[in-house]
């Protein structure tokens, strides 16, 4: 089996065809679960009345439809499936009320949950990120599916304060849950210790000694032999008091911390200011992901996230040296993937499936789906792609290139896509579009061949000049074809990127294998 690699596409299609049994050490997963949704919307029953999706990625899938249906009859049907997750499915609906969003959610859930234990080893473990909405719905799945003996914890992770409309007129949300539960008894735990609070090494660690090592004491027990005074007395942690009494030293330079618990209050979620921010709305904090691998994970072992998102999973397990696979049924997710690893990892290798190979699948993904096909093409020139899309709105930009070729000075070109026809006046448009950004320069992508008009306006535009020596064409010009026959815009480079690790080396080159 293939590792490092990113899927495009169901994730229940990608784990049957690619992902072989217990071959997978660690998941972690954090599906849709009442996105920019309250609870009573999920709830809500299908009148025929359009209510905006809540969960975006997944318009279609989590709607209860054919693909519902289709979901619990290959549950009944599966040869994988325990009775007490037939059981359970067999009575879910109705329970919840037929055709819910919620229950279309745990009949997807349920299928998917059930390719995860089959992919994860006996001594592997799963972590299910999810909320107060549906988290008691999905134990009960994850009960039937791994066996309730195999329930770790509960982690409870506080991810931020209780503020505004909800905190005035009810009790606050400030947490998210994450069920934890390992394949078997015989699975594998790191011990993971946090530091101790200000206020227990105050009150507690309140002694310096003649080198200025901080310590705790406590009394030598009755039991404790002469033989173990002696060892103490020359290691130096035999504390002698005023009035002559033997007390143990325990220095605070030596302890481990406090035992991780299921509560987590010590890392804060993703703000407006964090340097990782990329602008993804379910973006979780690397220190949450980096806290799980360490746990249930050690070096060279094989971490798989299903529902990947902006990666955070993917760049936690690259950091910490294990291997990993990411799935996503959004090329946004994708192409934001490729750019995030690419920048923080200058020297990586991976492999991407299902992306488009050729001109052909590449005009099929456009007549898909428009915006799937931007955000592809986006990652094809090495940009970030720019957010989620909303219909209606077009603010001109599909993506950003950035550089930096002054110090401490961030510039971009902005990219723009086009699936459909081509003329000027689309070249004239990203003209204004730069200078109302307070761009540097401009890439305009196109399936279409580019006409004579539209070069010459954008040659027109003149030349970024560059505090570096060099000019560059302030607008940039390619077809789809001329990017997957390996031709790439002319941009300035980085001198010091903000977002590269400070022990990351200039780049050297990557390879990304699509297949």
């Amino acid at each position: 089996m293939d590792t490092n690699v990113l899927y495009y596409g169901d994730n229940l299609e990608i784990l049957r065809k690619y992902i072989p049994d217990e071959s997978v050490d660690l998941i972690y997963l954090d599906p849709p679960f009442n996105s920019n949704a309250t609870y009573n919307v999920l709830f809500k029953e299908q009148t025929g009345e359009q209510s905006q999706a809540q969960i975006t990625a997944f318009e279609d899938t989590w709607h209860w439809g054919m693909e519902s249906e289709k979901a619990l009859q290959e549950i009944f049907a599966s040869p994988i499936a325990p009775s007490a997750v037939k059981s359970f499915m067999s009575v879910m609906p109705d329970f919840l009320g037929k055709k819910t969003d919620m229950a279309a959610y745990l009949a997807m859930m349920c299928v998917r949950l059930l390719e995860l234990r089959r992919v994860l080893k006996d001594t592997g473990s799963i972590y299910l990120h999810c909320d107060p909405t549906a988290s008691h719905y999905l134990k009960i799945v994850m009960d039937a599916i791994f066996g309730a003996s195999n329930f770790r914890n509960e982690i409870i992770w506080k991810r931020m304060t209780p503020s505004g409309f909800k905190g005035k007129t009810s009790i606050g949300n400030s947490h998210d849950v994450i069920p934890y539960y390992s394949k078997s008894n015989d699975f594998l735990y790191n011990p993971i210790y946090v530091p101790y609070s200000d206020k227990y090494l105050n009150e507690r660690f309140n002694k310096v000694d003649d080198n200025g090592r901080r310590f705790k004491d406590e009394k030598i027990g009755t039991a404790t032999s002469q033989a173990t005074i002696d060892r103490l007395k020359s290691e130096g942690k035999i504390y002698v008091t005023s009035n002559g009494k033997l007390r143990i030293k325990h220095y605070f330079d030596e302890i481990k911390g406090v035992p991780l618990d299921d509560v987590w209050n010590d890392i804060p979620p993703i703000n407006s200011q964090a340097a990782e921010r990329l602008g993804y709305p379910t973006q979780k904090p690397e220190p949450l992901l980096e806290r799980i691998i360490k746990a249930s994970s050690n070096k060279g072992d094989i971490v798989l996230d299903p529902f990947c998102g902006c990666g955070t999973a993917l760049v936690a397990a690259q950091k910490l040296n294990r291997k990993w696979i990411g799935i996503d049924v959004t090329h946004l997710a994708i192409s934001t993937m490729k750019w995030r690893l690419d920048k923080m990892f200058p020297n990586i290798q991976y492999t991407v499936v299902g992306e488009p190979k050729d001109l052909e699948s590449a005009k099929d993904l456009a007549s898909q789906d428009k915006y799937q096909f931007q955000w592809w093409a986006v990652s094809l020139v090495g940009g970030q792609p720019y957010g989620d899309k909303k219909k209606g709105a077009d603010s001109g930009i599909d993506g950003y290139l950035y550089f930096m070729d002054e110090k401490n000075k961030v510039k971009k070109a902005i990219i723009q896509v086009k699936a459909g026809g081509v003329s000027v006046s689309q070249i004239r448009d990203l003209v204004g579009v730069i200078q109302r950004e307070k761009a540097e320069m401009g890439v305009y992508l196109c399936l279409e061949s580019v006409t004579k008009p539209m070069q010459i306006e954008a040659d027109s535009q003149g030349f970024y000049h560059s505090p570096l020596g060099k000019d560059y064409p302030k607008l940039q010009i390619f077809t789809i074809e001329q990017l997957m026959e390996g031709k790439k815009p002319d941009i300035p480079p980085w001198i010091a990127p903000v977002d590269t690790p400070p022990t990351a080396k200039k780049d050297e080159g990557r390879t990304i294998k699509m297949l």
